[in-house]
């Protein structure tokens, strides 16, 4: 290899986000840079969930326009939901190929002028030395046949959408396309999925793990054009599109999104209360609060472990926020937990726990909920619990936890 071609080549393995940039997606940056090395490098089938507005589909888009470059002897198919979703990147694809950069780059490599020649769902190169006859990238629909088709490679970006949410039949319509792709794939090829999650029983549990890239972690989205958006949909489509979470919005108590605020002053001299795991998956939750004229403040910690472990931690909030005294139930550990709490020089008040929870919840914390602010910092998994809430949700600590606070506000309420 010249060193042209070496310098070719290492541009567009090493730094595939500034080709995309060359190319007019002046969005892509570092983060999207890993994601289209790990598409192009990557040898075991991966998948990645990054929130709607990240640029993912770019980022399939550029690495196939590279990956048809630098793989000549490899053909590929790309999968939406739909054929009509399929055409809009194909089409992207085949412009991404015939550029003035991806001209000068493969003219680099190889000394030769790249041709394109492609149609609404395929397109081919110069550069392909595979089956004659056979596109070197092939678009198809979740809905269309592909039996008898082989790829080596095979990008499979947002098949999981909407429709999966309201419909068993097509999730497992979705499911049994996917389960039939690992015999399409040729031997020692790979499957890159992409998308966002919309059901718990979606096709993404036909997947490997996915990395997953919600709108908090991304930072691609102002905080205030994220509370725009929170603020214009349901919880569950928020969720869903933004958090790489779901909702099951159909039982949801909490439908209207929380609001916040910045001033951990509200808090001062109110109340705290602890929901207390002692062993297995629940979790330990802490809720501070303060009522202010018509208005609750809440501040909401989230732990997933025994509360032995977690209690110091969740002690030193109280002091910060200034609440006080530190409720928590008595009726499974026989006070242990006050005695704790009091050991370690906090106030502890406890109580027996008569109210059935998921009552308490909905009468309690539900009637509140619109007139709640919750202060900055409160754990996005606790909100999520909450929103999550329904009497068979797997996880209600957060949400028992803030009924009491409620509860404990609410006889004082005019």
């Amino acid at each position: 290899m010249t060193e042209r071609q070496e310098l070719a080549y290492r541009f567009l393995t090493e730094r595939p986000a500034e080709y995309g940039q060359m190319l007019g997606f002046t969005k892509l940056g570092g983060l999207h840079n890993g994601w289209i090395r790990e598409m192009l490098l990557g040898r075991e089938d991966m998948t990645l969930q990054a929130h709607r507005g990240s640029y993912k589909t770019t980022a399939v888009g550029v690495a196939l326009a590279i990956q048809m470059m630098l793989r000549g002897g490899e053909n590929a198919m790309f999968i939406r939901k739909t054929d009509e979703d399929v055409k809009e990147v194909v089409k992207q694809v085949a412009r991404n190929l015939r550029h003035p950069v991806s001209a000068r780059l493969y003219r680099a490599l190889t000394g030769e002028d790249l041709r394109v020649e492609a149609t609404a769902t395929a397109v081919t190169t110069s550069a392909y030395r595979g089956v004659s006859g056979a596109a070197q990238l092939l678009g198809i629909g979740t809905q269309s046949s592909i039996t008898g088709k082989h790829a080596d490679r095979i990008f499979t970006d947002d098949i999981v959408n909407l429709q999966d949410r309201r419909s068993r039949v097509e999730r497992e319509r979705v499911k049994d396309f996917y389960h039939e792709l690992r015999s399409v794939r040729n031997r020692g090829g790979r499957i890159v999925n992409t998308g966002t999650p919309w059901h718990a029983e979606d096709a993404f549990t036909c997947m490997p793990p996915a990395e997953k890239w919600d709108c908090y972690r991304t930072g691609l989205i102002a905080p205030d054009a994220l509370e725009a958006l929170r603020q214009s949909m349901p919880p569950a489509l928020f969720a869903a599109n933004y958090e790489l979470r779901h909702i099951a919005s159909e039982d949801a108590l909490f439908t209207t999104p929380p609001v916040y605020v910045e001033d951990a002053g509200m808090l001062r001299d109110g109340v705290a209360h602890i929901d207390a795991a002692y062993g297995g998956s629940d979790y330990t939750a802490l809720t501070c609060g303060q009522r202010r004229g018509d208005k609750l403040y809440l501040y909401g910690r989230l732990w997933r472990g025994h509360v032995d472990d977690v209690l110091d931690a969740a002690l030193m909030e109280c002091q910060r926020l200034m609440c006080g005294p530190v409720y928590v139930e008595s009726n499974g550990d026989k006070g242990y937990l006050a005695k704790e709490i009091a050991r370690r020089g906090a106030r502890a008040g406890s109580y027996w726990e008569k109210e059935n929870k998921h009552t308490k919840i909905a009468v309690y914390l539900r009637k509140w909920w619109r007139d709640i602010e919750w202060v900055r910092g409160t754990d996005r998994e606790y909100i999520g619990q909450i929103m999550g809430y329904s009497e068979d949700a797997e996880h209600d600590d957060a949400a028992d936890s803030a009924a009491c606070v409620c509860r404990y506000f609410d006889r004082r309420r005019g």
